[in-house]
């Protein structure tokens, strides 16, 4: 690999929010598009890193190539996961950088941060039915679909997917 992936340090915030927002926005993730509110949550890296573990791919030069959220079960970050299990969002990766093991290598890290967590069993996660690219990594990995956990968060878009991996 020609990256490392660490926990985020605050100057990165805004290039990970950034980085973030456009990969969600540029690849029609967003349904409301620039207007979209979750746009806003996208960017507040700061916050997450604060409530959550924001882990991020950079590379030598420290250029930030992307980057996940990482929550435990019970965590103001975390949608699904309940009691024994962890969860990780907003994986983005980069234009530039994709085609390089990023995002494959950022889920690794949240799988293996999973298993270090206290009497943490499952890591599970939801995704837009759009994003093709990101459910090979999970099928590839090991992660199976979740039909009955699919949800809305809100009501005019469609359910988003989940996915879960014994650990």
């Amino acid at each position: 690999m020609d990256f490392t992936i660490r926990a985020i340090r605050p100057e990165e915030y805004e290039a990970l929010g950034e980085l973030t927002a456009r990969a969600y926005l540029d690849d029609g993730h967003l349904d409301f598009g620039e207007e979209d509110g979750y746009l806003h949550v996208l960017r507040d890296v700061a916050r997450r890193d604060a409530e959550a573990e924001v882990l991020v791919a950079v590379d030598a030069s420290g250029t930030v190539l992307g980057g996940v959220t990482f929550a435990v079960g019970g965590s103001p970050w975390a949608d699904i996961a309940g009691d024994g299990e962890a969860e990780f969002r907003m994986l983005a990766v980069a234009k530039g950088a994709r085609g390089r093991g990023v995002g494959e290598a950022l889920v690794r890290a949240c799988v293996a941060r999973a298993r270090q967590a206290e009497g943490c069993r499952r890591l599970v996660l939801s995704t837009q039915p759009g994003m093709a690219s990101a459910h090979r990594i999970y099928e590839r990995m090991g992660f199976v679909r979740t039909p009955d956990r699919d949800w809305r968060p809100i009501s005019e878009m469609d359910p988003l997917l989940t996915y879960g991996m014994e650990l």
